[in-house]
């Protein structure tokens, strides 16, 4: 299997380790998921694909959010049970399939149906913790929503705050406009309106949120 680059994901681990924010890892399974084998139906993202080829299961920045990625490997299927039960329990709702690979309050999905050419899907983020669930996208693909991961936690230890009272404001991605209006496909897809029905339940909030990453708030 041809594995992706993955400079994203290298970034985010870089940035955990330089900046002390904790991290933990653990190998693949000696026989990991395969780019486009059938997942829930889909092809399975080659993004991720070449992810769960390097970890079982990660978590990033423990010290301060501990976002982890669902473990995958020979001792423990999580990806698999989680994303059965999100079948079952959400698909309907959110009214298109998304594949859940991780999360901290929030999870953290791609959606099959918007793949591009070379099978790379989008990533959102969907808050299930309301009365009806909140979808808001976030990156054009999984090794991207790494960095921008990484560039965000990057900008926070930077801050006043953080040098001064040494925690983290984290308020992911309210407060990551700038760095998610650098995804170029990624402001493509929305400005198409690709996202539009994922996203049906989203408050006035969240309409402002996404106008400033699209660069079309008046």
């Amino acid at each position: 299997m041809e594995l992706m680059a993955l400079p994203g994901l290298e970034r985010l681990l870089e940035v955990c380790q330089r900046l002390n924010l904790g991290m933990e890892t653990s190998p693949p399974a000696r026989e990991p998921l395969k780019a486009g084998s059938s997942f829930m139906g889909f092809p399975f993202d080659p993004v991720l694909a070449s992810v769960y080829a390097c970890l079982g299961h990660a978590a990033f920045a423990t010290k301060v959010m501990s976002w982890g990625l669902t473990r995958s490997d020979d001792q423990v299927n999580r990806l698999e049970v989680t994303n059965k039960r999100w079948r079952e329990k959400w698909w309907k709702e959110l009214g298109e399939p998304v594949i859940v690979f991780g999360g901290d309050v929030y999870a953290y999905a791609t959606v099959p149906g918007l793949a591009d050419v070379r099978g790379r899907q989008p990533v959102v983020m969907v808050d299930t913790y309301e009365f009806e669930p909140k979808v808001m996208p976030i990156a054009s693909n999984v090794d991207r929503f790494f960095d921008t991961c990484a560039r965000y936690l990057e900008a926070k230890v930077l801050h006043p705050h953080y040098q001064g009272a040494g925690d983290l404001d984290l308020r992911f991605p309210w407060d990551a406009t700038e760095i998610l209006a650098r995804d170029e496909r990624l402001v493509e897809l929305m400005r198409a309106g690709r996202f539009d029905a994922l996203m049906k339940n989203v408050d006035n909030v969240s309409r402002r949120w996404a106008a400033k990453v699209m660069g079309t708030q008046e």
